[in-house]
């Protein structure tokens, strides 16, 4: 039995359960931890059944809550290392400091050296020194400074600390448990995005959302998939007339941006094999798209195809999870 839960889609967070009998695969951890949880749990799916989290790409809506769930779970996470360093990055922002703001610091440094003196040196050097034997008895691998006296000792969290991390290549087939997963290449404006197909007990689960278009590699992964989640961000209308910015419209609409109602219904006309029993529609924006006209356009591309009629077209929402699709 092969099982894919879309606990939610769309802007504001993403996150999907894929298992199989024994391995169960949580992709992306766009919400918080405990709003994954609750959903799970309406889902009827067991958060402590997790194995892994597999991550499509860094966005905040497909990472705001993986390294609380990942560190609650102690479960590992899969990225590709670029993914990895960009999310960690994104995880510990450094503070920005001006040239002028540096070089008052350097002035400030170098005044109080100067009127200190001798012999409060001397005692600043002792003490370091004492200090430092202290840490090295007590705490040998630790980098920050042995607290005085018997206070406990301070540990700095470090907010993209994760219980483990497994790096895969887009192209390169892994396994997680019983799952084969199979990683490739998205055109979206994040570091190294992609999107999964998903093998287990003969069942095929293709997930491909945040692309700008569909390229040939993408078409030819996602045949023969018996559930296909596929992105229908925006009707082109609404995005024009919408509220944002000229500059996101563009980036929206670009070869990185996200797929079009329009461009998911080609692809389904054109390039799709039919294999799938549910094609699943995802990542509907909310400002720029209704899923009555996700729906239509889906639809219509299929119409005219027979031997589409036993397909089952389902939307993904952000507010609640889509009923289980099990095989």
């Amino acid at each position: 039995m092969v099982r894919m839960t879309v606990l939610a889609s769309g802007s504001k967070g993403n996150s999907t359960v894929v298992s199989s009998a024994r391995t169960r695969i949580l992709v992306d951890a766009g919400l918080s931890c405990r709003e994954l949880f609750k959903r799970m749990q309406v889902a009827g799916e067991d958060p402590r059944t997790l194995d892994a989290i597999l991550v499509t790409h860094e966005h905040v809506d497909h990472v705001q809550g993986l390294a609380v769930t990942a560190r609650k779970l102690g479960i590992p996470v899969y990225f590709t290392e670029a993914t990895h360093r960009a999310w960690a990055r994104w995880m510990t922002p450094r503070k920005r400091v001006t040239y002028a703001d540096w070089l008052e610091q350097r002035r400030q440094q170098a005044a109080a050296e100067l009127s200190a003196s001798a012999e409060v040196v001397d005692e600043v050097a002792e003490d370091a020194i004492q200090e430092a034997a202290a840490e090295e008895l007590a705490a040998p691998d630790c980098n920050s400074p042995e607290p005085e006296d018997d206070a406990p000792l301070k540990v700095v969290a470090d907010p993209a600390r994760l219980p483990g991390v497994e790096y895969f290549t887009a192209g390169e087939a892994f396994c997680v448990g019983d799952i084969a997963v199979t990683p490739f290449t998205l055109p979206h404006d994040a570091i190294d995005p992609v999107g999964f197909v998903f093998e287990a007990e003969g069942i095929r689960v293709g997930v491909a959302t945040d692309l700008g278009y569909m390229p040939a590699h993408v078409e030819q992964r996602l045949k023969r998939c018996d559930v296909l989640m596929l992105e229908s961000n925006h009707d082109l209308d609404m995005l024009r007339d919408g509220p944002y910015p000229w500059s996101v419209k563009q980036r929206v609409m670009s070869r990185v941006g996200h797929l079009s109602n329009d461009a998911a219904a080609k692809f389904l006309e054109e390039g799709y094999d039919g294999q799938a029993a549910y094609v699943v529609l995802a990542h509907l924006s909310e400002s720029n798209n209704m899923p009555e006209l996700a729906r239509l356009a889906a639809e219509r591309a299929l119409r005219d195809r027979m031997n589409l009629l036993g397909n089952r077209l389902l939307l993904a929402t952000q507010q609640a999870p889509l009923e289980s699709i099990t095989l």
